[in-house]
């Protein structure tokens, strides 16, 4: 066990975050922690990791547990070069190999069989196990998978850290405290800013890490590859639930039927024993069993009225009218991004169609364009080629920037401002369905979290009753309740949908088509995400792959050769060892052949001399080997 917490609350002024949480996060366990926005996950990892006091309960940690701790877009702000960084997260790693090569050293420098060179040899031994515990060996391979793995491959090791892009820099602050390999890793919402080759290659090397592994994450998809336990904190309480985030929605179900079945049959057994009491308490040939009950109503412990269901956010899309077969033709068309001198060509002649009802996903590189295609269609940027919609096309767009909302409205006023005819009722009510609510709506836009900001642009679009959604990036700013929902909404839209996405459980339930962007052009997959990573055209997996397989490769070579490393070192010691008690042995030998009674006793100096030419045989053999295996 590495920490358990003990029934810990924790208050903020009035207000109770947790209370009676238990938690035991265990050797090689990956845990994925869950709650909606303020339900105290930040809280709960603070207390794990020390930095918070609680109010009561116990927590219990590993004597020498070593915690990694990475808060949400932690970036990393340092006036170090990247290889200081590095040498600072395996700083224990190198401290022990500088050791081990001047160890080498004094060894190679002092007299085979002296009592300096068996000393240092011991202590040689003992710093390369120190060294193997830390990974040392591997340390080097592990450096450029993880940099690989991250986007930092190409990257040059002496720039400064402070050049990095802010995303960049969140990057290798992931990367870092990889490297670092403590013994529990802790990381929040680690998948911002990870593509799709990231997120896959950071899946892949979560599930194979040595140590354990705690993780807050609003990506669903990620959660089922990587958790197999899922932790949620809701009203307060935390419920622990085995499987990935998938399995999670199914047990957390059963959890509650079970429950509100348990609640309502003491009910009824309350009620029953109550009605018998009130029935018969007048009755004194019934005055013992009405006091029995009397009785196991005041001992019976009584089960709390399980927690309702959490409000749900309803997402609703409908339109008016049916647009025309072809909703939307893309033929040649290329986007310049930025003025002639500076600007770069993001891609040319690019052609899509889409037709009426189909429900498209664009996916690409960070960089690619996607977002910029978008805003071409929409003609909010500049472009060459045709794009034309079809007729009876009524569009709306979500922008995952929400540029289109004024930060000085109220959350009514912005409202208003897209649907001056619509009534304070009616936008209160559509508000309210999207759990906007009371005094809410009187908060000024800019005051509002990110969620709350993407569901006024989203009662926005609901009001329009468009037949084609446009949306970029949809569920960025949501928590996985809320993903849900919109999941559930745009399933049941019948009209069309286009949206860039990188949330990958999303694109596996909503479109029926993947479309693949390149700087040339696109590849489409008449399916979900699983479908497109099954069918993914072999020249772009092998692109995609390359650089994990050499790097896998060369980390295994590595950890081999380091591996026979050890075991001749280990072999050397051995045969220090025995040739050292070779020459005691002799020596006793001879000294006991000297001896006047042996001298004189032919048979037990011919005994004696023929056991010294055995052990001089066999200190000839070990010295030979040793030789060999010091070349």
């Amino acid at each position: 066990m590495l920490v358990t917490l003990d029934k810990i609350c924790k208050s903020f002024l009035d207000e109770v975050v947790l209370k009676d949480v238990s938690l035991s996060i265990n050797e090689n366990e990956r845990i994925g922690l869950l709650g909606v926005n303020g339900a105290g996950k930040s809280t709960l990892l603070n207390i794990i990791t020390g930095l918070l006091p609680f109010d009561s309960g116990t927590r219990t940690v590993k004597s020498s547990l070593e915690i990694g701790y990475l808060k949400q877009n932690e970036a990393l702000n340092s006036e170090n070069t990247l290889r200081e960084e590095i040498e600072d997260a395996l700083s224990e790693v190198y401290d022990v190999r500088e050791k081990l090569l001047e160890a080498s050293k004094r060894i190679s420098a002092s007299t085979p069989g002296s009592e300096e060179y068996r000393n240092l040899s011991e202590a040689y031994e003992k710093l390369t196990n120190q060294y193997d515990a830390l990974d040392g060996y591997t340390a080097d391979t592990r450096i450029n998978i993880v940099l690989n793995g991250l986007g930092f491959g190409d990257f040059n090791l002496e720039q400064m850290t402070a050049h990095l892009s802010g995303g960049e820099k969140i990057r290798f602050g992931i990367a870092k405290i990889l490297l670092h390999n403590p013994e529990l890793l802790i990381l929040d919402e680690p998948t911002n800013h990870l593509d799709f080759t990231m997120l896959t290659w950071l899946e892949d090397y979560l599930s194979s890490y040595k140590g354990s592994v705690l993780i807050v994450s609003h990506d669903r998809y990620f959660l089922d590859k990587v958790a197999d336990n899922i932790c949620e904190i809701e009203n307060g309480s935390l419920y622990k639930y085995k499987g990935g985030y998938s399995a999670f929605l199914t047990q957390k179900e059963e959890r509650i039927r079970h429950a509100e079945k348990e609640y309502e049959k003491q009910q009824s057994e309350l009620a029953a024993m109550r009605d018998y009491v009130a029935k018969n308490l007048a009755k004194s040939s019934s005055s013992n069993s009405v006091g029995s009950r009397v009785k196991a109503l005041e001992k019976m412990e009584l089960q709390a009225k399980p927690n309702p269901k959490q409000k749900e956010v309803h997402f609703k899309f409908e339109y008016d009218f049916e647009p025309h077969k072809v909703v939307l033709s893309c033929k040649d068309v290329g986007i310049y991004v930025g003025n002639a001198a500076t600007g770069k060509q993001l891609y040319e002649n690019i052609s899509l169609e889409v037709l009426k009802g189909e429900k498209i996903a664009i996916i690409g590189k960070n960089g690619v364009g996607k977002s910029s295609f978008l805003k071409a269609v929409l003609k909010k940027i500049p472009y060459t080629g045709q794009i034309k919609f079809g007729g009876n096309v009524k569009v709306a767009y979500f922008d995952q920037e929400l540029g289109d909302l004024n930060l000085d409205d109220t959350v009514i006023e912005a409202v208003h401002r897209a649907y001056p005819t619509k009534t304070e009722f009616e936008i209160r009510s559509a508000l309210g369905r999207l759990l906007i609510e009371d005094e809410a709506v009187f908060k000024r836009v800019r005051d509002l979290s990110g969620a709350n900001r993407a569901k006024v642009a989203f009662c926005i679009i609901m009001f329009k009753r468009a037949n084609v959604l446009i949306f970029d990036e949809p569920t960025n700013h949501l928590d996985y309740i809320a993903k849900e929902a919109l999941d559930d909404a745009l399933k049941e839209f019948t009209g069309t949908l286009v949206t860039v996405s990188h949330d990958r459980y999303f694109l596996n339930c909503v479109p029926d088509k993947i479309i693949e962007m390149f700087p040339t052009g696109f590849n489409e997959y008449n399916g979900g995400y699983d479908y497109y990573l099954e069918h993914k055209k072999p020249e772009i997996v092998e692109k995609t792959v390359k650089a994990d397989s050499e790097n896998k490769a060369a980390y295994k070579k590595n950890k081999k050769n380091k591996a026979d490393d050890r075991k001749r070192r280990a072999k050397l010691l051995s045969l220090q060892r025995e040739m050292d008690s070779l020459e005691d042995e002799i020596a006793t030998l001879k000294a006991e052949s000297e001896k006047p009674d042996v001298s004189s006793d032919y048979q037990k100096l011919s005994d004696i001399l023929a056991l010294i030419a055995d052990k001089e045989s066999c200190l000839e053999d070990a010295e030979t080997e040793w030789l060999e295996l010091s070349e």
